[in-house]
């Protein structure tokens, strides 16, 4: 199955629970599968990046398996809200 970045999205609102996921599908300028998402979730709260991109990881474990590239940004919700104000 190819993954496809409406899959991705649906995932991540689903098992984060993410309140705003940005997926673009980036394979056009590479070799292979390549996404590049953003990720807005309170789960993100008192975390360093590292933690929270661990945690993007392992909801698309088995995605990523057939991903050639991946980039991530990870917000809390306030985060991403003073990013709208700018």
């Amino acid at each position: 199955m190819a993954i496809t970045a409406d899959h991705i999205r649906d995932k991540l609102i689903k098992d984060l629970p993410a309140s705003h996921v940005d997926v673009e599908d980036t394979s056009s300028n590479r070799c292979a599968a390549s996404f590049k998402v953003l990720v807005v979730s309170s789960l993100f709260e008192g975390k360093p990046l590292l933690q929270r991109h661990r945690m993007v990881n392992s909801c698309l474990a088995e995605e990523l398996k057939q991903i050639h590239a991946f980039e991530q940004k990870t917000l809390t919700p306030d985060q991403w809200e003073k990013l709208q104000t700018q």
